[in-house]
């Protein structure tokens, strides 16, 4: 009997904490004027998170709902979501595709040597150590995806990582990455950068 209650329970908790595409794109309609529709936005102020890690985006909305994660816009969004909402938010917006976007020309020899390379006379690391080669993150490490992120969105993040921000709990090693690597970097280097990142194209 302990057994059969037991796996009930089991059961249960799986399906509880399951992730379900179908919910959250009916859960998404609230994200669509922002983000897009399909996870694009038109906006290059508000990120694309089509095709985004579903554990990055999941953490995300959680630190933007104990507001761990400053942002007068996303707050009031997240304030009503379940931990399954989330989940089944990220389980949609993961499964699709980002658009393809272009680098500004003048600025990918200063913002490809940065990313690939790092400074090394300012110990700055390479972008792509933790990002990969081709921007597509780390899923495992918590590290998201890059490739094709607006520019202009990405240069005002870092420059938010410049002036010290750090993400969820102030002794987790994560959060204090790249305020530690971005404070390094100057204006030019990281509009160069997030040009660069825009342009990246999985091969």
């Amino acid at each position: 009997m302990k057994r059969i209650i037991l796996s009930m329970l089991l059961a249960l908790s799986s399906s509880v904490l399951a992730q379900d595409a179908d919910k959250g794109k009916v859960l998404s309609t609230t994200c669509a004027a922002c983000h897009g529709v399909d996870g694009n936005s038109i906006n290059p102020i508000w990120p694309s998170i089509a095709g985004q890690h579903a554990k990055y985006i999941e953490r995300h909305l959680k630190l933007f709902k104990t507001g761990e994660r400053e942002s007068v816009n996303m707050a009031p969004m997240v304030a009503a979501l379940s931990e399954q909402d989330m989940k089944d938010l990220a389980a949609y917006f993961t499964s699709q595709k980002m658009k393809l976007k272009a680098a500004d020309p003048e600025q990918v020899e200063l913002g490809r040597k940065i990313y690939q390379g790092g400074i090394k006379e300012r110990d700055v690391p390479a972008c792509m150590a933790c990002h990969g080669p081709t921007g597509q993150g780390n899923p495992l490490a918590g590290y998201p995806k890059l490739a094709n992120q607006h520019a202009a969105y990405t240069v005002n993040e870092l420059k938010l990582y410049r002036k010290g921000r750090v993400l969820g709990n102030k002794n987790d090693v994560n959060g204090k990455i790249m305020a530690d690597i971005v404070k390094y970097l100057s204006d030019e280097e990281i509009t160069a950068v997030a040009s660069y990142v825009q342009g990246l194209q999985k091969k």
